[in-house]
């Protein structure tokens, strides 16, 4: 909205300073950091009178957690897109359609998850949403997102897919089958992000490396002089997408305040689906869909963690891992929570740089 100073009054240097994505990215970061700062308590105090008991533990986890974790209140992702919402809408150009995909499709997903925790509340069983029927509405909601995305471009750039480590290889898929590739990498990354949000802080972090990641590859991605010095595709009007992935970051630093070990409140559903599928529509806006299994190669991990060890349970009778996902396994060889938290952010800076190198090394 701000942005608009700048057009409404073109000639003035007071104004002109909206027109910056890198100024207006850092206003998000700093806006969304305040708002769930300055609402979060009230939110927490509001949820942890109206749900009670809390979020239901499930009993197939550790049992420690059901001793210390039981009655922590839910739906957390309440801040984090009342944060990223409110910073949008104030920093962002109201005008570029990335913009409100990428918002809407996040919101969507923030609905989903939030009638899920809803009923695992109200009903005190750590079974919610039932499966098929959250996956039918993810996806529906993803197909539009990449359809809408695909429409942005001219043929067959826009439905085609970057390689990473290669300067100007594209591999040219088709308008619907580009659909449901990007429709698979937006639901793959929600899901996965919840899958990983399983202790106090592990899941928020590694989704604020990976947005602040993102942030900088849609600030050159959207940028025709730094695309083409890096050598990489140029898609006009991504740079925007930097000030989404600013106020994600932002949101997520003050909704850590709050998740800290021993946390005060769970983002939940609401918070890990809409996140994921966040980070999931930048990355296919962007064409670095390949570049995001990189970046959150942990979210890979621990969605794929799951795959096997059901896979395995079901051929085999047989379990891969102690437990699934991948952190509960390392909770079960002994490893206190801190250090499995702390040891997966490492690991998601180390993805991150790795992901970073490949805009360099073409």
């Amino acid at each position: 909205m701000l942005y608009w100073l700048a057009e409404l009054a073109p000639d003035s240097s007071v104004f002109n300073v909206f027109r910056y994505i890198t100024f207006r990215t850092g206003g998000a970061v700093l806006t969304a950091l305040l708002f769930v700062f300055l609402f979060g308590p009230r939110v927490i105090r509001s949820l942890r009178v109206r749900q009670g008991k809390g979020q239901p533990i499930r009993k197939e986890g550790p049992e420690r957690h059901i001793l210390q974790k039981q009655g922590t209140p839910t739906m957390g992702g309440l801040m984090i897109l009342s944060g990223v919402a409110a910073s949008v809408l104030l920093w962002g150009n109201l005008g570029n359609p990335y913009v409100w995909v990428v918002l809407l499709l996040t919101l969507v997903y923030g609905a989903v998850g939030l009638f899920d925790d809803f009923l695992k509340v109200t009903r005190q069983s750590a079974d919610g949403f039932r499966g098929r029927i959250k996956i039918v509405v993810e996806t529906a909601a993803a197909l539009v997102a990449t359809y809408v995305i695909a429409s942005f471009g001219e043929e067959p750039f826009s439905t085609s897919i970057a390689i990473p480590f290669f300067k100007d290889f594209m591999i040219p898929l088709g308008k619907w089958l580009f659909i449901i590739f990007g429709t698979f990498i937006i639901v793959g990354a929600g899901n996965a992000v919840n899958l990983t949000d399983g202790l106090d802080g592990l899941a928020i972090v590694p989704v604020m490396i990976a947005a602040a990641t993102f942030g900088f590859i849609a600030y050159v991605v959207g940028n025709a002089l730094f695309a083409d010095y890096l050598q990489i595709h140029f898609v006009a009007g991504t740079g925007e997408l930097a000030i989404v992935c600013g106020a994600l970051v932002g949101a997520g630093l003050g909704f850590l305040w709050f998740n800290a070990p021993p946390a005060l409140i769970f983002m939940g559903d609401t918070g890990s689906l809409a996140l994921g599928g966040a980070l999931g529509t930048i990355a296919v806006a962007t064409k670095h869909e390949l570049v995001l299994a990189i970046v959150g190669g942990l979210f890979v991990l621990e969605a794929a963690s799951v795959i096997v060890q059901v896979f395995s349970f079901k051929m085999f009778g047989k379990r891969v891992f102690r437990m699934a996902p991948l952190h509960h396994h390392f909770e079960q060889k002994g490893w206190p929570e801190s250090t499995v938290v702390i040891r997966f952010w490492i690991i998601s800076v180390v993805l991150a740089l790795a992901g970073l190198a490949t805009l360099k090394l073409r």
